[in-house]
């Protein structure tokens, strides 16, 4: 199962997909953006998990698909 994360960057001033907590995908301005792109490749590539993380780095949600 592939794993992708939405996490705040370091100034928590942007938001990041990673996969695979590896490399971020892209930066993005707004959170709900960033959750959208991960949602979209997480479909895209099934069985996955996205892992959405609060600006604190703690798992806030997880969603399967």
């Amino acid at each position: 199962m592939k794993e992708y994360s939405v996490v705040p960057n370091k100034d928590v001033t942007g938001w990041m997909v990673k996969i695979e907590d590896v490399a971020p995908e892209k930066l993005y301005d707004e959170r709900d953006a960033a959750i959208a792109e991960a949602e979209e490749i997480a479909q895209k590539n099934k069985p996955s998990r996205v892992i959405i993380m609060d600006q604190n780095h703690e798992v806030e949600e997880e969603r399967t698909y």
